[in-house]
């Protein structure tokens, strides 16, 4: 490799390389953060990885077996759930359209608030717990919530 240094050569081989993880992986997510992590490692062992044969094919092997490394904890992972995994299967309930449109259009504080509190049926404290907020603040939001909310659905009845 000439000394062009790493800029130049990541601007030139990266493409080719997440091109090739993806090619390879099948999944652009997978492919991207194999590379990026790749691309870090070679940064910053630059001064070895430039000295190589093949620097880019180094970086390949790293992303390679990235993406090995991934698949196998994906497959714990599947395989784990499928032990834990109820006998029915988990049915997700969508709200009444109009409700769920109503909702959708709250500020994003009260809307994760509503959810946590009536789709998830967890008590305000552990929703406190969970957002990083005062209990108050989420007795708060789920009151501002409502009002609102009641609001825009007697306003739909009335149209």
């Amino acid at each position: 490799m000439d000394d062009g240094g790493f800029d130049d050569w990541y601007r030139r081989e990266h493409p080719r390389v997440a091109n090739g993880l993806y090619l390879i992986s099948g999944s652009l997510d997978s492919a991207r953060e194999a590379t990026d992590e790749a691309f870090c490692r070679a940064a910053a062992s630059w001064s070895r990885v430039r000295k190589m044969d093949s620097p880019t094919g180094w970086t390949f092997k790293v992303g390679l077996n990235l993406l090995r490394r991934e698949a196998r904890r994906s497959q714990r992972e599947r395989s784990a759930i499928g032990r834990m995994a109820p006998e029915a299967p988990t049915v997700v309930e969508i709200p009444d359209a109009d409700v769920w449109s109503a909702v959708q259009g709250l500020p994003d504080r009260q809307r994760r608030t509503v959810v946590l509190r009536y789709v998830g049926d967890l008590p305000e404290a552990e929703i406190a717990r969970i957002l990083g907020v005062a209990r108050g603040t989420v007795a708060s939001n789920l009151a501002r919530a409502l009002d609102t909310l009641e609001s825009r659905l007697l306003e739909q009845e009335a149209q």
